[in-house]
């Protein structure tokens, strides 16, 4: 399996507060994500199939990290099971029921939205298909 795209380290710095004990398993699922949203990217790789251009390889964290931030910001663990919201007060504002958010992506992928920012910022999505 490849390495993720993020270290603990680096989840760390992108939130500002210590990561979770599960870090590495949820930079892991994260990382899946990721890839599964660049399914039509292109972009250098060595021979382990990991980014070897430096802006490509900071995206890939950033995206990485959003995604985690994301999940730890609406209790998910990156399985997907968990509800955005059951109900929610805010004001004269209430919200109830569940739903999936953020939209599904390419590769048919929920990314969180700073790590799909994170990702076209670096022009690695929408990502294209090339004919032969």
């Amino acid at each position: 399996m490849r390495r993720p795209y993020a270290t603990p380290e680096q989840l760390t710095a992108w939130t500002g507060a210590p990561a979770p004990d599960d870090a590495e398993q949820l930079l892991r699922r994260a990382s899946e994500d990721v890839d599964s949203a660049l399914l039509t990217a292109v972009y250098p790789v060595d021979a382990d199939g990991d980014p070897t251009d430096p802006t490509i390889t900071a995206a890939l964290a950033d995206a990485t990290c959003a995604q985690v931030e994301y999940w730890l910001a609406t209790g998910d663990d990156g399985t997907g099971a968990a509800g955005h919201w059951d109900s929610v007060s805010i004001g004269p504002v209430s919200l109830s029921g569940r739903t999936r958010a953020p939209s599904a992506a390419g590769g048919g992928v929920e990314l969180a939205p700073r790590a799909e920012r994170a990702l076209r910022r670096a022009g690695l999505e929408p990502g294209m298909v090339w004919p032969w």
